[in-house]
């Protein structure tokens, strides 16, 4: 998919998809090296987009791992499972991933990688979509969530902020990713 027909998709599916480009190489590099991933038994992706950073996981996750990934917008699904047909891409919200571990009789996963624009999303949509984070992580595991730099700006971005730090024991901001489109940081949070 190209950045065109990514950002025609943003502006007409603006109910699914909130972000204007896709993440550029080097945040899914800094992403899916803070998430701890070589290790990982079952990772879950939110929002996969068109694949940059579930390509970037499937090269760092062990073989045998289990990785689901969430995406609402079909487009998205369609092109994320052309581009990582390792991965399975669910047509679901993140929201029922415990519904999905269960299936695969998984207790938790190890890692959680968003690719979700965390300040489009309304405060109730944050905290059904962090409440399955957390529900679906071990104890001990890792979310990672990138975060656009003018998204600090508004409330709801700062709200996600704090509810990591009310809902994780750890939480780090890595560098701001300057060549992103826009500039994005990583937050790495433990439960």
């Amino acid at each position: 998919m190209t950045w065109q027909e990514f950002l025609v998709e943003g502006l007409t599916s603006h109910t699914e998809v909130r972000a204007v480009a896709s993440s550029s190489q080097e945040l899914a590099e800094l992403i899916t090296d803070l998430a701890s991933l070589g290790d990982a038994n079952a990772v879950i992706e939110l929002g996969p987009g068109t694949g940059v950073f579930t390509e970037k996981i499937v090269e760092k996750t062990r073989v045998g791992s289990t990785f689901l990934a969430f995406e609402v917008n079909a487009r998205f699904v369609a092109a994320t499972r052309r581009r990582c047909p390792r991965c399975t891409v669910l047509q679901d919200s993140a929201v029922h991933a415990r519904k999905h571990l269960d299936a695969l009789g998984l207790q938790h996963c190890d890692s959680v990688v968003s690719g979700l624009p965390w300040a489009s999303f309304s405060d109730n949509e944050q905290d059904d979509l962090l409440d399955a984070v957390f529900d679906a992580l071990r104890p001990g595991g890792t979310f990672v969530a990138f975060a656009y730099v003018p998204g600090l700006l508004l409330q709801r971005g700062r709200d996600f902020r704090r509810k990591l730090h009310a809902r994780f024991s750890d939480v780090e901001q890595s560098h701001v990713v300057w060549r992103n489109m826009p500039p994005a940081f990583v937050y790495r949070a433990v439960r």
